[in-house]
């Protein structure tokens, strides 16, 4: 038998573990095949992709198919990825389009106060004066800096630059992120 890790009592309907935190981060996308050896061009959708070498587990498609990488190389602007038992261009072909994923429980330990996304996601904004602003619901990311998209109860979403100046704290026991807003940001600050 394999050492296979065993990902954490999940949610089926969500993909997420109890307290809210999912189960499988998305790491990458498998383009297509590459070459005679079984090979595969994949996308790379995570900022730490050193982590995916020779020996990682990772989980493929929706079902989650676990797999064992036997090669990670640079190709490009691509991974170009090898999958234990993967020999062949049409093996290979077989995993187009799909999405490889790792468990949460895997990923890299990030510096203090530096985050993933999907732990800023659903977060309470929270002026510095104490004004509740709504929930983080989106990461736009734009090249110079992340976005954080902030949805009110009422009235348009809120843009607010992941920069120190505009967000203070990030306190994910307590689900709030604290905020300095630039003056007249708020649409009822415009009147």
């Amino acid at each position: 038998m394999t050492d296979l890790p065993k990902p954490g009592k999940q949610d089926q309907t969500t993909g997420s573990l109890p307290g809210g935190e999912p189960v499988f981060l998305a790491v990458g996308r498998i383009r297509r095949p590459h070459g005679i050896h079984g090979e595969m061009v994949m996308e790379v959708l995570t900022d730490l992709p050193d982590h995916l070498r020779p020996g990682t587990w990772v989980y493929v498609g929706p079902q989650h198919q676990p797999e064992r990488m036997t090669s990670t190389r640079w190709h490009n602007r691509a991974l170009l990825i090898g999958l234990e038992g993967c020999t062949n261009p049409e093996s290979a072909g077989s995993y187009r389009s799909q999405v490889v994923y790792v468990t949460a429980a895997e990923r890299p330990v990030l510096p203090e106060g530096e985050f993933y996304h999907h732990q800023l996601i659903g977060l309470a904004a929270i002026s510095e004066e104490g004004q509740g602003l709504g929930l983080v619901t989106e990461i736009l990311e734009t090249g110079a800096n992340d976005v954080l998209v902030v949805r009110p109860t009422h009235g348009p979403q809120i843009l607010i630059p992941y920069r120190d100046e505009f967000v203070l704290k990030v306190d994910l026991e307590k689900k709030t992120i604290l905020m300095r807003l630039i003056p007249g940001l708020l649409p009822d600050e415009a009147a």
